[in-house]
């Protein structure tokens, strides 16, 4: 029998993988909410994303299945949410899941009131008791019980939680200067954790935090830390990244980076392959580049390996960027079950009969086995059995002192072997991608494309950045003319939360660094007060996730925690501080510190818990300092000036054209000049390339 339910008429991709799913699914929204009351039922949220592998695994053993739909039919009325679309909706009942469970993840499973109040949460639910747990079925007759037998209790237990929720937003509040010690508490915590053999920090699963990484790399010139503090930071940060490089995590064959590492080796990865990562990940490898005065060319490699993914796999033709590859594909056209990681693995005697005589030194370089080489407890479902996943375990080095070969002939046979598989690999079927183009994930993409594509010279990145952030602010506006949160062959309904105007808000400052396009910093501005009319909270500082008056929520939520994607507060404070120091404005370094002031709780006893409001806290410490140039900026005398700064670590400078300056600074003669200023007060000007070097590097 086939089913469709009201999921059929959304936009998101993961709603409509559910459209066909015999539970009566609502999308989030009034019907469902006065169905809710009428029938005097409780709501059953579900939320996931259209990538995520248990999401797939609960739908196939309980939303399809007709029994339980049954079940879940009759007694709850049942919404399907988009995480990606309706983050804020996500964060709250995620709060909500976590102090109540110690832990979240997705799928997220949470009941609620009819007035949209938790009362019972969880994430993946087996549809059957396992291991002394009460799989999904048992629990649907349980909760159904108690809301027939003990309403009174479980409403009582739901405004009790929502009233918790509704104080969180004022809790970190704290008054006084700043100071740069949270920073130095952030080193110490990643010191202590620090994997000294595999690098990362922790042990198994082994996610990427990029905004851990960020803030490492400015500790590593951190004033405030000793000079082996600061070459211990740096040290954290390169083995990291090299390790990350050297894993299963990137992918050898295409470029990009799968979400996280299963183990702590970064061997067995998570296939799912997300926009934001790709994004942050190449501005990780950029920073370190950088600040390795361009000596670290692996570290440029791999940033422009994962920008080139992300043009040939998740760019659409239009300029947006889609937001992820699943992480689950068929092994074969003729297969009915998708497993995770078909795509990327590989049997040894594939690989023998694709690369004949050079197949020895491929599988020597990447580990390749004739068993698989899955280390013991990363495939616990058995889906490598026998399957190879490409990783580095001797490295060039290593791979030249075993067979005594040249590294440079090394390197040239793996380039061509690499070549044949991975056509090889286009022939199979391809993973799942989302096509929804998200704003906030869009805004990190530009500030990668952008940046990457002035320090590497790279004037084909600079120009993806720019059609994507015409595409963004022309395309992906709502019927009312609003900033969207999302375009999926036409803009959403949506309209932006406060981490699309922050993350777009960075890309146009990143993309204005670039280019000295006026247009760019006129938008920034233009969008930074539109997000202060929307989200700001003027009585007590920070932003809140969603606009004022929004009926569809049960508490404005103020976001902090930098974890895969950085906070929305984060980044806006960099934001601000950053359009003072190109403005000459004082109000937006105001507003910036207050936000920083707002969350002083949390930056002084849970430091490791915001690492990109750190990256704010070193901006807002540090003197402003700006770099005007004069003149063209398409002459290649202003983009040598330009290069000069765009390839060093200059994490407290802004660049900006003279005719953006708030002190206006003309060129002395018609060659392009540069003005290096801190406090808005300038040095005396250069016309010369290398004396502005010696400027900066002073």
């Amino acid at each position: 029998m086939s089913f469709t339910n009201r999921l059929a008429s959304e936009k998101s991709p993961y709603l409509l993988q559910h459209a066909h799913n015999p539970v009566d699914w609502f999308p989030w929204g009034d019907e469902a909410f006065a169905k809710a009351r009428e029938a005097g039922k409780p709501i059953f949220l579900s939320i996931g994303y259209s990538t995520c592998h248990w999401c797939h695994v609960m739908e196939r053993e309980s939303f399809e299945n007709e029994a339980v739909a049954r079940v879940l039919n009759e007694h709850f009325v049942c919404i399907k949410v988009d995480r990606e679309e309706r983050p804020d909706v996500d964060r709250i009942y995620m709060a909500f899941v976590q102090a109540t469970t110690g832990s979240g993840g997705w799928p997220m499973s949470v009941w609620l009131t009819p007035e949209l109040k938790p009362f019972v949460g969880g994430t993946y639910f087996p549809p059957e008791d396992r291991y002394g747990r009460a799989g999904f079925t048992t629990l649907l007759g349980r909760i159904n019980e108690a809301w027939q037998e003990k309403r009174e209790a479980l409403l009582a237990q739901s405004e009790k939680m929502t009233a918790a929720l509704q104080t969180a937003p004022s809790a970190n509040a704290r008054s006084g200067d700043l100071s740069p010690a949270p920073i130095r508490r952030l080193y110490e915590y990643a010191t202590s954790v620090f994997d000294a053999e595999w690098g990362g920090f922790g042990g198994a699963p082994k996610f990427p935090r990029p905004a851990l990484f960020h803030v490492l790399i400015r500790c590593s010139i951190h004033p405030d830390l000793h000079s082996k503090e600061q070459a211990q930071a740096l040290r954290m940060i390169r083995e990291t990244l090299r390790a990350m490089a050297r894993g299963g995590m990137h992918d050898a064959l295409g470029g990009g980076f799968h979400r996280y590492s299963v183990d702590r080796f970064w061997h067995v990865p998570h296939f799912e392959k997300m926009l934001y990562d790709q994004a942050q990940l190449a501005v990780a490898y950029l920073e370190h580049w950088q600040r390795s005065s361009g000596g670290e060319n692996a570290s440029r490699d791999i940033a422009c390996l994962t920008l080139d993914y992300v043009v040939r796999d998740l760019r659409a033709e239009e300029g947006g960027f889609f937001s992820a590859e699943d992480a689950d594909s068929l092994s074969q056209a003729t297969d009915r079950e998708k497993i995770e990681g078909a795509f990327y693995v590989w049997r040894k005697e594939e690989i023998e009969q694709l690369l004949g005589a050079d197949s020895e030194l491929f599988c020597r370089f990447y580990d390749v086995a004739q068993a698989g080489n899955a280390p013991e407890g990363s495939d616990p479902h058995g889906e490598l059995h026998g399957q190879n996943v490409l990783y580095q375990r001797l490295g060039l080095t290593g791979v030249a002192k075993a067979t005594g070969l040249e590294k440079e002939h090394i390197s040239k046979r793996l380039e061509i072997a690499r070549e044949i598989l991975f056509h090889q690999r286009k022939q199979r079927p391809r993973p799942h991608r989302d096509e929804k183009i998200l704003t906030a994930w869009n805004g990190l993409a530009i500030s990668a494309f952008a940046r990457c594509g002035a320090a590497f010279g790279r004037a084909d990145y600079v120009q993806i950045a720019s059609k994507a952030a015409g595409f963004i602010l022309k395309k992906n506006r709502t019927f009312e003319g609003l900033l969207g949160r999302s375009y999926c062959d036409s803009v959403s309904s949506i309209p932006a939360f406060t981490d699309d105007y922050a993350f777009l808000i960075q890309g146009l400052l990143d993309l204005y660094g670039a280019t000295f396009d006026s247009t760019w910093l006129r938008q920034a501005r233009s969008l930074q007060a539109e997000q202060d009319a929307f989200f700001l909270d003027e009585t007590e500082g920070a932003y809140f996730a969603t606009r004022a008056g929004a009926s569809d929520v049960i508490v404005r939520l103020k976001d902090d925690y930098d974890g895969a994607e950085p906070s929305a507060n984060s980044v806006a404070a960099s934001n601000l501080l950053r359009l003072a120091t190109l403005t000459g404005q004082p109000s937006y370094r105001e507003q910036g510190e207050g936000i920083l002031k707002h969350f002083g709780a949390t930056l002084e006893n849970h430091p490791h818990s915001v690492p990109q409001m750190l990256v704010a806290l070193d901006l807002a410490l540090a003197p402003p300092r700006q770099l005007v140039i004069a003149g063209n900026p398409a002459q290649p005398a202003f983009q040598a000036l330009a290069r000069e700064a765009h390839r060093r670590f200059l994490p407290h400078t802004a660049l900006l054209h003279t005719s953006d300056s708030p002190h206006p600074l003309p060129a002395l003669d018609e060659r392009p000049t540069a003005y290096l200023c801190e406090n808005f007060t300038c040095q005396l000007p250069t016309h010369n390339p290398a004396e502005l070097a010696s400027m900066l590097d002073a």
